[in-house]
């Protein structure tokens, strides 16, 4: 009988991982399409029938892309930016969410549903009313658009750091107020080194969204000089005639960062996830 029980264990099992590696193929044949295209000449990409891999491997493609269009100068614009960006949300998220987790004031409640009700507005409801407002400012045109936002938090990421600080013990507080610690004290030594896992996570996010942002520098950087990567990518591509080797170059350069940041910081991210679902207190 137990045989018969670890037998159909067995073979569910199978069903279950073939299924889920049919699906993982499925879903990387786009990123090896694109990887396999980086590597081609413009004869083998207009060829028909098509060929999934190259006959001769295009490793030129890679510097030859760096020198087609300023490459390195989009990177570094589309750092600085999202440098910036991860540093607002980091520190703006947390601080915000420490507040509602762990100061009692009155209003708190009704404060933190009416944060939560926010995420219920869609952002194109605002995109007109924030691009008058920047515009009014004398911000258009330069990156403070893309920027100053990440410092006032955001209503999911506080939600999200808020759950974690609720698994954090209140005693760890109360004795360092005994110590005579301040709330600035107690969150900036105290809450953020226990809180890794949700912080990276919501460095992850931020990193990811800025990197690979493309509707905000659309609308506010006009100077090709503060292009980034994705709108300098857009245009390449638009020129006369598009290197659709050299275009996936780009694309494939421009996701390396955000794969590496991921493979690397995994597991915090696993855990920040895991642990903002439920509260000790």
């Amino acid at each position: 009988m137990r045989i018969k029980q670890q037998y159909r264990k067995n073979w569910k099992l199978f069903w279950q991982y073939l299924f889920l590696s049919l699906v993982g193929v499925v879903l990387l044949m786009p990123l090896l399409w694109m990887v396999a295209t980086s590597l081609k000449s413009m004869e083998e990409i207009v060829s028909f029938p098509p060929n999934l891999f190259p006959e001769q491997l295009r490793w030129e493609n890679y510097p030859n892309t760096i020198k087609a269009f300023p490459f390195v100068r989009y990177t570094l614009n589309t750092l600085f930016i999202t440098i910036f960006v991860v540093l607002g949300n980091v520190l703006s998220n947390s601080f915000i969410a420490y507040g509602f987790a762990k100061l009692k004031f009155p209003g708190k409640r009704f404060l933190f549903i009416l944060v939560l009700s926010t995420m219920m507005i869609p952002g194109f409801v605002t995109m007109i009313p924030q691009y008058i407002l920047f515009s009014k400012m004398g911000w258009v045109g330069t990156y403070l658009p893309l920027i100053v936002p990440s410092f006032f938090g955001s209503a999911f990421n506080i939600f999200l750091v808020r759950q974690y600080y609720m698994t954090i013990n209140d005693e760890l507080i109360e004795a360092a107020q005994m110590d005579g610690a301040s709330h600035l004290y107690i969150w900036s030594r105290v809450m953020i080194p226990l809180s890794k896992p949700v912080l990276v996570t919501i460095a992850l996010n931020a990193f990811n969204g800025a990197w690979n942002d493309f509707l905000g520098p659309l609308l506010y950087i006009h100077n090709e000089e503060l292009y980034t990567l994705q709108i300098g990518l857009q245009s390449f591509k638009n020129q006369s005639t598009t290197q659709w080797n050299y275009l996936m170059v780009g694309a494939c350069l421009v996701l390396l960062p955000t794969l590496v940041l991921f493979f690397l910081a995994q597991n915090y991210f696993i855990e920040g996830i895991d642990l903002t679902g439920g509260s000790k207190n």
